[in-house]
């Protein structure tokens, strides 16, 4: 039997997403984006951002651009999705509709920023669902931005919605929305990791993805051509935090993301060595170098070969009948 069909029995399998989220507003960077997704292969997401990150006055034609590159020719993993306006501004339906229009059945995933509630998330969904079914598009899987008081309140809430399969902290909003009782230092390391109020929402945010089966995004490093500070960055949040990805916001980033949550080769090896023992042994209790392992064991090192096949790291040729 194929792991999936014994160590999930009666649950809905986790999401798995590779591991880092990399973000582009301008034109001439989304296509840089795609050109490095084409040479690296499918290990990291992009998100063309009609937000924060995209120029302010030309909304339409850049929700049009957006499109078009989800769906032109050079997509070949179909890896690429959108930020779009929140729901409160005047270019949120229009983004969904340009984008749906041109490009639903080619793209990865819509993200919401700046959400308030379960309800607004709810609602911002049903007009997803509107747009990409009359598109061709059913259920096309959402991503939400946790960065408020109201959003973090909900956020089980939240990552229970079926749609829904990542949440990420957006920690730079997050930080402001306390006008000043959180110091700016906040926002970057080794603040952001050790300051009570930013550490209960990452957690917050990882708990709920988990007990929901849902992918935890990590926030971006600002300190954007500092790869050490990137990989720090990404190694506390997958080590202390429990995050599974993490923003990218240049190039330089990316790799040392990839490199962070990706399991080393001892650890690939290890669990290999013990799922296939388990499947020998039809999923039963087996013992490995003098340690028990049962299908709690199991499903931690399943996932740890999901990460691997998603960083694209090296996975012995074994374990083709796990993955």
């Amino acid at each position: 039997m194929h792991p999936t069909q014994v160590l999930f029995l009666g649950k809905q399998q986790p999401v798995s997403l590779p591991v880092c989220d990399h973000y582009a507003g301008a034109e001439k960077l989304m296509r840089k984006s795609v050109d490095l997704q084409q040479e690296l292969g499918p290990v990291f997401d992009i998100t063309l951002d009609c937000e924060d990150g995209a120029s302010a006055g030309h909304e339409a034609v850049h929700a049009q651009l957006v499109a078009g590159v989800i769906a032109g020719a050079d997509n070949r993993f179909e890896r690429i999705g959108a930020r779009v306006h929140d729901s409160g501004n005047t270019f949120f339906e229009q983004d969904i509709k340009i984008i749906c229009q041109g490009a639903a059945n080619r793209l990865a995933y819509l993200m919401l920023p700046k959400a308030e509630s379960v309800a607004e998330v709810k609602a911002a969904i049903d007009l997803i669902r509107h747009h990409s079914s009359r598109a061709g598009r059913e259920d096309l899987p959402v991503h939400i931005l946790i960065e408020t008081h109201g959003a973090l309140a909900d956020v089980f809430a939240i990552a229970a919605l079926p749609q829904v399969e990542s949440l990420s902290f957006g920690i730079m909003d997050f930080v402001s929305s306390h006008y000043g009782a959180i110091p700016s230092a906040a926002m970057r390391s080794p603040g952001q990791f050790s300051h009570p109020l930013v550490a209960r929402a990452k957690l917050e945010i990882a708990a709920a993805c988990h007990a929901h089966g849902k992918v935890p995004s990590h926030n971006v490093t600002t300190d954007i051509k500092d790869s050490a500070s990137v990989a720090a960055d990404a190694g506390r949040a997958r080590a202390e935090f429990g995050y599974t990805r993490m923003w990218s916001i240049h190039p330089q980033q990316i790799k040392p993301i990839l490199n962070a949550f990706t399991p080393p080769q001892s650890e690939i090896a290890v669990a290999a060595q013990i799922l296939l023992a388990a499947q020998q042994a039809e999923w039963g209790p087996i013992q490995h170098e003098g340690t028990l392992h049962d299908r709690a064991s199991y499903r931690y090192y399943w996932s740890v070969l999901q990460r691997a096949k998603n960083s694209g790291a090296a996975l012995p040729e074994t374990t083709s009948t796990l993955l």
